[in-house]
């Protein structure tokens, strides 16, 4: 058995991987340059390092390279994309249409929109997770300006249909955005083929450094304008000022690289680790369900419910393992999972609910040792409250 605790938490972040931190060494020390400082040779390698960063992150995408907007993380790309677009786009209308099971970089955002006066329509979703077209077709009216659609749940993993939901989009003559930060290096997208105009990204969800994310902005057929969010240089098109995280931006095109190379072996040893898991979990614990789509998720993700068992009392004893209540953003807070919550199950299931995220580290010996360890705090505390 490898050191414990073991981590099964990768939806929260995962580890640097050995090849993309090897590539970001060298431009803490020798290649230090400023890639906005193209007048010296220092400058210069930093420049292409940065270009090379971008014609990789663009390649999982297929993007290209010129339609990437490097940011500090995905909150940003999510701020950057429903403000950007609001702001340069008021003029042709005042209307965003997103869901409420986003992530909390797009829900806050867009009710900062409606504190500001512009109009949001949040979709509902049914027992998966999923939300209904036809619901979002009737949604569209002729101030709609945006659609925002995450490709993948943090927390329970649905898939949503991004190719559909972009050709509803185009034939209305709607933007759309969507937050792929969990989806990017775990399934193939396409934001040619998905018709997606903005797509949110970050390193440290596909074995990438921490701090450093990235905007795909489309350069025609439309072609999208944002208004910035920070002032002060002009960099990245304009869209976003700022001296650029050049080691950050050599290890996001490193993994992203890696990732596009890996992702489909990669997917399906995932896939069957938590196919392993949850029939392991099935055969010892009585009850338990899953939450989020059967077949239509990440192939890292398991979300499940486990009955009178609450999932913050669960984790607090248990050591070995690194599993979590829901997103990671929002862990401080002691409310009920807004996703499970949506999903219309009620308050009960949302408190007792865990994710599974697993991930390159993780192996088959340690999902059977997990099952047993699960089970093992399960029974613990169900018998604790049947005394």
């Amino acid at each position: 058995m490898s050191r414990m605790p073991i981590y099964m938490d990768h939806h929260a972040t995962t580890p640097v991987e050995p090849r993309v931190l090897a590539a970001m060494l060298p431009y803490f020390s020798e290649i230090f340059g400023n890639a906005a400082s193209k007048d010296h040779e220092f400058g210069y390698q930093a420049s292409h390092a940065v270009e090379q960063g971008r014609t990789q992150v663009a390649a999982l995408i297929n993007a290209r390279p010129d339609e990437i907007i490097f940011t500090s993380g995905a909150t940003e790309s999510d701020n950057l994309a429903l403000f950007g677009v609001a702001e340069r786009y008021a003029d042709t209308g005042d209307h965003i249409i997103t869901c409420v099971t986003e992530h909390k970089a797009v829900l806050d955002a867009a009710k900062h929109l409606e504190a500001q006066g512009k109009r949001v329509t949040y979709l509902r979703v049914n027992q998966y997770g999923q939300i209904d077209l036809d619901e979002l077709r009737a949604a569209i009216i002729p101030q709609t300006v945006l659609i925002s659609i995450m490709a993948a749940n943090n927390e329970i993993g649905t898939l949503a249909p991004l190719a559909e939901i972009g050709r509803s989009a185009r034939e209305h003559g709607v933007l759309f955005h969507t937050d792929a930060t969990q989806a990017a290096g775990s399934i193939p997208l396409d934001v040619q083929k998905m018709q997606i105009d903005l797509l949110s990204l970050s390193a440290h969800k596909m074995y990438g450094p921490k701090g450093i994310g990235a905007l795909y902005v489309r350069r025609s057929n439309p072609r999208v304008r944002l208004a910035p969010l920070l002032y002060g240089g002009g960099h990245e098109r304009g869209m976003r000022s700022g001296t650029l995280n050049v080691p950050g931006i050599v290890g996001f095109g490193t993994a992203a690289e890696i990732a596009r190379r890996e992702m489909k072996e990669q997917a399906a040893q995932l896939h069957a680790w938590i196919e392993q898991l949850f029939a392991g979990l099935q055969q010892h614990i009585t009850g338990i369900a899953l939450n989020g789509h059967p077949t239509k998720r990440l192939p890292h993700n398991l979300n499940i419910y486990i009955p009178g068992v609450e999932s913050r009392a669960f984790i607090a004893g248990l050591k070995d393992l690194a599993v979590a209540t829901g997103s990671a953003c929002t862990s401080a807070s002691v409310a009920p999972s807004h996703v499970i919550m949506a999903l219309g199950f009620g308050e009960e299931r949302a408190h007792c609910s865990l994710r599974f995220g697993l991930g390159r580290s993780n192996n088959a010996e340690q999902v059977a040792y997990v099952v047993e360890l699960v089970a093992r705090r399960v029974t613990e505390l169900r018998t604790l409250l049947a005394a």
